[in-house]
């Protein structure tokens, strides 16, 4: 039964749940050590798992794709990587079953999606990650 008082109570409660659900969410910076180019242990224990990352979406290396770079600031140009040993500690490839509507570069972004760790080569684009989400959706 809905009283006056539960109805109170649970649209108090609202604002609360809501603060909490966003304290799940990482920052790119959490993936990385603080020194040097490694892994977080946060990101070692954390693969296989889905994750909710907030960022900024850099510009896709070509249309149609299903993948992005989320990146911990905004960037006007996609930092294309090379080789894993250039893989910089500041961006995370993001996988998509659906092609990738691309957003402002400078609209922060939460994705989600199950984290992959180590070297991979995208076939389509060549595109080198040391860690990814796969199954991603993002808004």
């Amino acid at each position: 039964m809905l009283t006056r008082r539960t109805f109170l109570a649970s649209t108090l409660a609202t604002p609360l749940l809501s603060r909490a659900a966003r304290a799940d969410t990482l920052k790119v910076r959490e993936l990385y050590q603080t020194k040097g180019r490694g892994l977080s242990d946060l990101a070692e224990q954390s693969a296989g798992q889905r994750l909710d990352i907030e960022g900024f979406m850099a510009p896709p290396l070509k249309a149609e794709s299903r993948f992005f770079v989320l990146t911990k600031m905004p960037m006007a140009v996609c930092p294309f990587c090379e080789t894993e040993a250039e893989w910089p500690n500041d961006i995370i490839a993001v996988y998509t079953k659906r092609v990738v509507e691309v957003m402002p570069f400078n609209v922060k972004i939460v994705t989600s999606g199950v984290l992959e760790l180590g070297a991979y080569t995208d076939p389509d684009t060549g595109f080198v990650s040391m860690m990814r989400l796969v199954d991603a959706t993002y808004g």
